[in-house]
Protein backbone atom coordinates (compact mmCIF):
# COMPACT_ATOMS: atom_id res chain seq x y z
CA UNK A 1 0.00 0.00 0.00
CA UNK A 2 2.88 2.39 1.16
CA UNK A 3 4.72 1.77 -2.07
CA UNK A 4 1.62 1.98 -4.43
CA UNK A 5 1.21 5.55 -2.83
CA UNK A 6 4.77 6.15 -3.27
CA UNK A 7 4.20 4.88 -7.17
CA UNK A 8 0.91 7.54 -7.31
CA UNK A 9 2.87 10.48 -5.61
CA UNK A 10 5.75 10.18 -8.68
CA UNK A 11 3.48 10.57 -11.22
CA UNK A 12 0.75 12.37 -9.94
CA UNK A 13 -0.04 16.25 -10.48
CA UNK A 14 0.25 18.53 -7.86
CA UNK A 15 -2.35 21.20 -7.85
CA UNK A 16 -2.69 24.49 -5.85
CA UNK A 17 -5.81 26.13 -5.98
CA UNK A 18 -6.52 29.96 -4.94
CA UNK A 19 -10.77 29.16 -4.77
CA UNK A 20 -11.38 32.76 -4.02
CA UNK A 21 -14.66 34.90 -4.44
CA UNK A 22 -13.93 36.96 -7.75
CA UNK A 23 -10.74 35.02 -8.84
CA UNK A 24 -9.73 31.60 -8.96
CA UNK A 25 -5.71 30.58 -9.65
CA UNK A 26 -4.49 27.28 -10.09
CA UNK A 27 -0.67 26.70 -9.97
CA UNK A 28 0.81 23.37 -11.08
CA UNK A 29 4.01 21.89 -9.69
CA UNK A 30 6.71 22.25 -12.04
CA UNK A 31 5.30 25.23 -14.27
CA UNK A 32 3.59 27.92 -11.92
CA UNK A 33 0.62 29.76 -11.72
CA UNK A 34 -1.48 28.54 -15.27
CA UNK A 35 -5.15 29.77 -14.98
CA UNK A 36 -6.18 32.66 -13.35
CA UNK A 37 -10.09 33.47 -14.48
CA UNK A 38 -13.20 34.94 -12.62
CA UNK A 39 -15.20 32.90 -10.40
CA UNK A 40 -18.06 33.01 -12.63
CA UNK A 41 -20.54 30.50 -13.98
CA UNK A 42 -22.75 31.21 -16.49
CA UNK A 43 -26.20 28.46 -17.15
CA UNK A 44 -29.28 27.76 -18.47
CA UNK A 45 -31.87 29.33 -15.92
CA UNK A 46 -33.92 25.29 -14.98
CA UNK A 47 -31.44 23.41 -16.68
CA UNK A 48 -28.63 24.68 -15.18
CA UNK A 49 -26.38 23.77 -18.30
CA UNK A 50 -23.42 25.33 -18.54
CA UNK A 51 -23.05 28.07 -21.22
CA UNK A 52 -19.67 29.73 -20.57
CA UNK A 53 -16.85 30.33 -17.50
CA UNK A 54 -14.47 32.27 -16.07
CA UNK A 55 -13.84 35.39 -18.09
CA UNK A 56 -16.33 34.41 -21.00
CA UNK A 57 -19.10 34.12 -18.11
CA UNK A 58 -17.89 37.67 -16.40
CA UNK A 59 -18.61 39.49 -19.40
CA UNK A 60 -22.21 38.12 -19.08
CA UNK A 61 -22.79 38.96 -15.78
CA UNK A 62 -25.84 41.85 -15.81
CA UNK A 63 -26.43 41.29 -19.09
CA UNK A 64 -27.78 37.95 -19.85
CA UNK A 65 -30.61 36.94 -21.84
CA UNK A 66 -33.91 35.76 -19.72
CA UNK A 67 -32.55 32.37 -19.83
CA UNK A 68 -29.25 32.30 -19.10
CA UNK A 69 -28.03 33.72 -15.43
CA UNK A 70 -24.47 34.27 -14.73
CA UNK A 71 -23.55 33.69 -11.34
CA UNK A 72 -20.70 33.61 -8.87
CA UNK A 73 -20.96 29.80 -7.05
CA UNK A 74 -18.85 31.27 -3.76
CA UNK A 75 -19.60 34.02 -1.60
CA UNK A 76 -17.07 35.49 1.01
CA UNK A 77 -14.45 33.05 0.28
CA UNK A 78 -17.24 29.93 0.66
CA UNK A 79 -19.10 27.62 -1.53
CA UNK A 80 -22.44 28.82 -1.87
CA UNK A 81 -23.91 27.10 -4.80
CA UNK A 82 -22.05 23.36 -4.46
CA UNK A 83 -22.88 21.79 -8.08
CA UNK A 84 -22.07 24.80 -10.27
CA UNK A 85 -18.45 25.27 -8.04
CA UNK A 86 -17.70 21.59 -9.11
CA UNK A 87 -18.87 22.27 -12.83
CA UNK A 88 -16.71 25.14 -12.36
CA UNK A 89 -13.42 23.40 -10.78
CA UNK A 90 -13.95 20.64 -13.14
CA UNK A 91 -14.10 23.19 -16.36
CA UNK A 92 -11.07 24.74 -15.02
CA UNK A 93 -8.93 21.67 -14.49
CA UNK A 94 -9.89 20.88 -17.63
CA UNK A 95 -8.20 23.63 -19.44
CA UNK A 96 -4.84 23.42 -17.74
CA UNK A 97 -4.79 19.81 -18.01
CA UNK A 98 -6.09 18.96 -21.91
CA UNK A 99 -4.74 15.25 -21.70
CA UNK A 100 -5.92 12.13 -19.93
CA UNK A 101 -4.78 12.18 -16.25
CA UNK A 102 -2.16 8.74 -15.84
CA UNK A 103 -3.04 9.07 -11.73
CA UNK A 104 -5.62 11.66 -10.76
CA UNK A 105 -4.05 15.36 -9.36
CA UNK A 106 -3.57 15.98 -5.44
CA UNK A 107 -5.16 19.29 -5.09
CA UNK A 108 -4.43 21.73 -2.03
CA UNK A 109 -7.10 24.72 -1.50
CA UNK A 110 -6.60 27.71 0.49
CA UNK A 111 -9.49 28.36 2.08
CA UNK A 112 -10.16 31.24 5.09
CA UNK A 113 -10.11 30.34 8.80
CA UNK A 114 -13.10 31.86 9.12
CA UNK A 115 -15.51 29.33 7.22
CA UNK A 116 -17.09 26.25 8.90
CA UNK A 117 -16.37 22.72 8.96
CA UNK A 118 -19.91 22.10 6.81
CA UNK A 119 -17.92 24.69 4.29
CA UNK A 120 -14.43 23.18 4.46
CA UNK A 121 -16.03 19.76 4.12
CA UNK A 122 -18.42 21.17 0.94
CA UNK A 123 -14.59 22.54 -0.61
CA UNK A 124 -13.48 18.97 -0.12
CA UNK A 125 -15.95 17.34 -1.95
CA UNK A 126 -16.22 19.78 -4.97
CA UNK A 127 -12.56 19.08 -5.16
CA UNK A 128 -13.17 15.44 -5.28
CA UNK A 129 -15.79 15.16 -7.62
CA UNK A 130 -14.00 17.58 -9.89
CA UNK A 131 -11.04 14.75 -10.11
CA UNK A 132 -8.85 15.06 -7.59
CA UNK A 133 -7.49 11.84 -6.12
CA UNK A 134 -6.31 13.47 -2.57
CA UNK A 135 -7.62 17.20 -1.35
CA UNK A 136 -5.91 18.83 1.59
CA UNK A 137 -7.62 21.93 2.27
CA UNK A 138 -5.23 24.67 4.36
CA UNK A 139 -6.03 28.38 5.64
CA UNK A 140 -5.32 31.03 3.05
CA UNK A 141 -2.85 32.67 5.47
CA UNK A 142 -0.54 30.24 5.72
CA UNK A 143 -0.68 29.47 1.77
CA UNK A 144 -0.37 32.98 1.60
CA UNK A 145 2.84 32.95 3.75
CA UNK A 146 4.27 29.91 1.78
CA UNK A 147 3.77 31.69 -1.80
CA UNK A 148 5.71 34.92 -0.29
CA UNK A 149 8.90 33.02 0.71
CA UNK A 150 8.28 33.98 4.37
CA UNK A 151 10.57 31.56 6.66
CA UNK A 152 7.91 30.58 8.62
CA UNK A 153 9.25 27.25 10.54
CA UNK A 154 11.46 30.08 11.82
CA UNK A 155 11.22 30.06 15.90
CA UNK A 156 9.89 33.82 15.33
CA UNK A 157 7.12 35.59 14.84
CA UNK A 158 6.03 36.59 11.35
CA UNK A 159 2.55 38.53 10.57
CA UNK A 160 0.72 38.26 7.26
CA UNK A 161 -2.38 40.18 6.09
CA UNK A 162 -4.37 38.62 3.13
CA UNK A 163 -6.84 40.55 1.80
CA UNK A 164 -8.54 38.58 -0.61
CA UNK A 165 -12.09 39.13 -2.37
CA UNK A 166 -14.22 38.28 -0.36
CA UNK A 167 -12.48 38.03 3.08
CA UNK A 168 -9.26 39.27 4.91
CA UNK A 169 -7.27 36.87 7.08
CA UNK A 170 -4.71 38.09 9.28
CA UNK A 171 -2.22 35.30 11.35
CA UNK A 172 0.89 35.61 13.28
CA UNK A 173 2.49 31.87 12.42
CA UNK A 174 5.70 30.37 13.73
CA UNK A 175 7.40 26.84 13.59
CA UNK A 176 4.94 27.12 10.75
CA UNK A 177 2.23 26.92 12.83
CA UNK A 178 -0.34 29.61 13.62
CA UNK A 179 -0.03 31.28 16.92
CA UNK A 180 -2.69 33.99 16.17
CA UNK A 181 -5.00 33.97 13.28
CA UNK A 182 -8.67 36.09 12.62
CA UNK A 183 -10.39 36.90 9.69
CA UNK A 184 -13.45 38.68 8.56
CA UNK A 185 -15.74 37.80 5.40
CA UNK A 186 -14.59 41.31 4.14
CA UNK A 187 -12.43 42.05 1.23
CA UNK A 188 -12.05 43.80 -2.43
CA UNK A 189 -15.98 43.00 -3.34
CA UNK A 190 -16.77 45.13 -0.31
CA UNK A 191 -14.87 47.59 -1.31
CA UNK A 192 -16.50 47.80 -4.31
CA UNK A 193 -19.94 47.83 -2.68
CA UNK A 194 -19.21 50.63 -0.11
CA UNK A 195 -18.26 52.44 -4.26
CA UNK A 196 -21.66 51.66 -5.38
CA UNK A 197 -23.27 52.63 -2.46
CA UNK A 198 -21.60 56.16 -1.92
CA UNK A 199 -21.80 56.85 -5.75
CA UNK A 200 -26.36 56.00 -5.22
CA UNK A 201 -26.66 58.00 -1.96
CA UNK A 202 -24.96 60.95 -3.12
CA UNK A 203 -25.12 61.28 -7.35
CA UNK A 204 -28.61 59.10 -7.35
CA UNK A 205 -26.55 57.35 -9.93
CA UNK A 206 -26.43 53.29 -10.23
CA UNK A 207 -23.11 51.78 -11.08
CA UNK A 208 -22.47 48.00 -11.27
CA UNK A 209 -19.78 46.01 -10.15
CA UNK A 210 -17.11 46.62 -12.94
CA UNK A 211 -17.54 50.18 -12.84
CA UNK A 212 -16.58 50.07 -9.46
CA UNK A 213 -14.11 48.51 -9.71
CA UNK A 214 -12.51 50.78 -12.30
CA UNK A 215 -12.71 53.17 -9.92
CA UNK A 216 -11.09 51.48 -7.07
CA UNK A 217 -8.34 50.54 -9.14
CA UNK A 218 -7.86 53.73 -11.35
CA UNK A 219 -7.94 56.10 -8.72
CA UNK A 220 -8.64 54.63 -5.91
CA UNK A 221 -6.42 55.76 -2.64
CA UNK A 222 -6.72 55.01 1.29
CA UNK A 223 -4.64 57.50 2.39
CA UNK A 224 -4.51 61.37 1.07
CA UNK A 225 -2.47 62.30 -1.98
CA UNK A 226 -1.31 65.39 -2.93
CA UNK A 227 -2.25 64.57 -6.45
CA UNK A 228 -6.42 64.45 -6.70
CA UNK A 229 -7.33 62.35 -9.66
CA UNK A 230 -10.67 62.04 -11.74
CA UNK A 231 -12.62 59.73 -13.98
CA UNK A 232 -15.96 59.63 -15.78
CA UNK A 233 -18.17 56.90 -15.23
CA UNK A 234 -21.67 56.18 -16.67
CA UNK A 235 -24.82 54.79 -15.41
CA UNK A 236 -28.39 54.85 -14.58
CA UNK A 237 -29.81 57.65 -13.26
CA UNK A 238 -32.11 56.46 -9.86
CA UNK A 239 -34.61 59.43 -10.54
CA UNK A 240 -35.12 59.18 -13.89
CA UNK A 241 -33.91 55.33 -15.31
CA UNK A 242 -32.23 56.99 -18.03
CA UNK A 243 -28.13 56.78 -18.89
CA UNK A 244 -26.41 59.65 -17.24
CA UNK A 245 -22.51 60.67 -16.60
CA UNK A 246 -20.40 61.60 -13.67
CA UNK A 247 -17.21 62.72 -13.16
CA UNK A 248 -15.45 61.50 -9.50
CA UNK A 249 -12.22 62.37 -8.05
CA UNK A 250 -9.72 60.33 -5.69
CA UNK A 251 -10.83 62.10 -2.40
CA UNK A 252 -14.79 60.92 -3.21
CA UNK A 253 -13.53 57.47 -3.78
CA UNK A 254 -10.86 57.58 -0.59
CA UNK A 255 -14.35 58.86 1.61
CA UNK A 256 -16.49 55.71 0.18
CA UNK A 257 -13.73 53.55 1.40
CA UNK A 258 -13.23 54.25 4.40
CA UNK A 259 -15.34 52.57 6.17
CA UNK A 260 -14.18 48.96 4.95
CA UNK A 261 -10.66 50.27 5.32
CA UNK A 262 -10.73 50.94 8.99
CA UNK A 263 -12.49 47.50 9.63
CA UNK A 264 -9.79 45.90 8.14
CA UNK A 265 -7.14 48.27 10.77
CA UNK A 266 -9.03 47.24 13.27
CA UNK A 267 -8.94 43.30 12.63
CA UNK A 268 -5.07 44.09 12.23
CA UNK A 269 -5.02 45.66 15.50
CA UNK A 270 -6.68 43.49 17.46
CA UNK A 271 -5.06 40.30 15.96
CA UNK A 272 -1.48 42.60 17.14
CA UNK A 273 -3.17 43.45 20.17
CA UNK A 274 -3.30 39.11 21.18
CA UNK A 275 0.22 38.33 19.64
CA UNK A 276 2.47 37.33 22.74
CA UNK A 277 5.02 39.91 23.49
CA UNK A 278 8.51 38.12 22.39
CA UNK A 279 6.54 37.01 18.58
CA UNK A 280 5.06 41.10 18.67
CA UNK A 281 8.64 42.13 19.20
CA UNK A 282 9.62 40.24 15.51
CA UNK A 283 6.45 41.67 14.08
CA UNK A 284 8.17 45.34 14.65
CA UNK A 285 11.09 44.32 13.63
CA UNK A 286 10.11 42.26 10.11
CA UNK A 287 7.17 43.87 9.15
CA UNK A 288 3.41 42.93 8.24
CA UNK A 289 3.50 41.58 4.95
CA UNK A 290 0.67 41.76 2.70
CA UNK A 291 -0.74 39.34 0.01
CA UNK A 292 -3.76 39.19 -1.97
CA UNK A 293 -5.12 41.68 -4.83
CA UNK A 294 -6.93 43.93 -2.08
CA UNK A 295 -4.01 44.65 -0.61
CA UNK A 296 -2.97 46.44 -4.17
CA UNK A 297 -5.12 49.43 -3.21
CA UNK A 298 -2.82 52.57 -3.10
CA UNK A 299 -1.72 53.79 -0.01
CA UNK A 300 -3.66 50.97 1.98
CA UNK A 301 0.27 49.83 3.50
CA UNK A 302 1.10 53.00 4.81
CA UNK A 303 -2.33 53.75 6.39
CA UNK A 304 -1.78 50.65 7.76
CA UNK A 305 1.72 51.39 9.25
CA UNK A 306 0.82 54.95 10.26
CA UNK A 307 -2.19 53.27 12.39
CA UNK A 308 -0.12 50.51 13.56
CA UNK A 309 3.72 52.09 13.87
CA UNK A 310 4.47 48.63 12.16
CA UNK A 311 6.39 48.48 8.79
CA UNK A 312 4.22 46.63 6.22
CA UNK A 313 5.53 45.02 2.95
CA UNK A 314 4.47 44.20 -0.07
CA UNK A 315 4.77 40.79 -1.34
CA UNK A 316 5.91 40.07 -4.93
CA UNK A 317 2.50 38.92 -6.97
CA UNK A 318 0.29 39.47 -4.19
CA UNK A 319 -2.43 38.40 -6.01
CA UNK A 320 -0.66 35.19 -6.99
CA UNK A 321 0.39 34.19 -3.05
CA UNK A 322 -2.23 31.96 -2.02
CA UNK A 323 -2.09 29.79 -5.13
CA UNK A 324 2.08 29.40 -5.19
CA UNK A 325 1.74 29.01 -1.73
CA UNK A 326 -1.28 26.19 -2.17
CA UNK A 327 0.72 24.47 -4.98
CA UNK A 328 3.70 24.43 -2.90
CA UNK A 329 2.56 22.71 0.07
CA UNK A 330 3.77 19.45 0.01
CA UNK A 331 7.09 20.10 -0.33
CA UNK A 332 7.24 22.77 2.23
CA UNK A 333 5.44 19.58 4.32
CA UNK A 334 8.73 17.84 3.65
CA UNK A 335 10.67 20.79 4.75
CA UNK A 336 8.81 21.23 8.03
CA UNK A 337 9.73 17.61 8.83
CA UNK A 338 13.05 17.64 8.67
CA UNK A 339 13.59 21.35 10.32
CA UNK A 340 11.02 19.73 13.26
CA UNK A 341 13.33 17.33 13.28
CA UNK A 342 16.72 19.34 13.38
CA UNK A 343 14.83 21.63 16.09
CA UNK A 344 13.75 18.79 18.52
CA UNK A 345 17.50 17.20 18.16
CA UNK A 346 19.31 20.52 19.18
CA UNK A 347 16.74 20.80 22.19
CA UNK A 348 17.23 17.47 23.17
Amino acid sequence: MRDGRKFSDAFSTDIGIDLGTCNTLIYIRGKGIVLSEPSVVAVERGTKKVVAVGEDAKRMLWKTPGDIIAIRPLRDGVIADLETTEKMIRHFIAKVLPRRWFVKPRMVIGVPTCITEVERRAVEESAYKAGAREVKVIEESLAAAIGANIPIFEPAGHMICDVGGGTTEISVISLGGMVVTKAIRLGGSEFDEAIIKHVRSVHNLIVGEQTAENLKISIGNASPDKKIEKMEIKGTDAITGLPRRLEIDSVEVREALQEPINAVIEEIKRTLGETPPELAADIVERGIVMTGGGSLLKGLQKLISKETGVPVILAEDPMLCVANGAGMYHEHTKDMISHKTIYNNINV
